[in-house]
Formats: structure tokens, C-alpha cells, sequence
């Protein structure tokens, strides 16, 4: 008897996790066409052009992060190519586990060494030796 009423309640809950799945599945449907069809489609980061099958490339993006908010007007869209989307969420979970100080930032490693500082000074006084014959 227990065993039917775990086996019931199984059954409840991949059904209730089934129609969730099929609701937000729609739910991105309608949004992501409506974006499609009101943005021009061009990555709003690297403004790459999009078009015929390389569409499925580009993503919505939620400015404010929050997937719910979808005004018909997209004002909390931006289409992004799906590389862009990686690379602006991957910037995100940085911050959230590194707070302001990303330990990798543009030109410069975690340890602060930069392998050509200074090479332009170094070049700068630098002639071309002569070659002698002999």
C-alpha cells in the first residue's frame, strides 16, 4: 500500500514538472518570436547580422535578468549571438563569486604580470644594427 502511494505521488509530480516544462517551453516560444520579429537581428554586443537558419544563433537576452518581465514592446530584450550571451552571463557569475575584482581582467593576468610593459620604450631608441662583411 505504501508503495502505491509513493508510486501516485511519483507520477503527481512528473506530471506537475511535465506541464512546468511545457509552460515556460511555450512561454520562450512566444517571447523569443516576438522579440525576433519587433528587434532588427543583429547581436546587440559584437553586431553581427543574423539571418535564415543562422536566426536560431541569436538569444534574448532580459536586461533586468528576470525572465517573467516581457513587455510586448521588448524593452527588456536584447538579441544576443548565443556566444555574446555565454560570455556576458559567464561576466555575471564572475561578479557574483568574485564581487568587483574578477581575478582575470582585460590585459592583465591573475598575478599582475605583463610579459611586452615596457617593450615600446625599450624599442623606441633601438636602430637596426649594421651588418659588416667579414
Amino acid at each position: 500500500m505504501d508503495s502505491m502511494k509513493k508510486n501516485d505521488k511519483d507520477e503527481k509530480l512528473s506530471r506537475f514538472y511535465d506541464e512546468l516544462r511545457r509552460e515556460r517551453q511555450q512561454t520562450h516560444r512566444s517571447y523569443r518570436d516576438r522579440a525576433l520579429s519587433i528587434l532588427p537581428h543583429v547581436c546587440a554586443l559584437c553586431g553581427r547580422e543574423f539571418e535564415g537558419k543562422k536566426l536560431r544563433e541569436l538569444t534574448v537576452h532580459h536586461k533586468d535578468h528576470n525572465h517573467d518581465n516581457n513587455p510586448a514592446d521588448g524593452s527588456n530584450w536584447e538579441l544576443l549571438c548565443m556566444y555574446c550571451h555565454d560570455e556576458l552571463h559567464e561576466r555575471g557569475d564572475d561578479a557574483q563569486w568574485y564581487g568587483d575584482s574578477s581575478p582575470v581582467k582585460k590585459n592583465n593576468t591573475q598575478s599582475g604580470f605583463k610579459a611586452f610593459e615596457g617593450l615600446d620604450k625599450l624599442l623606441a631608441g633601438k636602430r637596426k644594427p649594421e651588418i659588416k662583411d667579414g
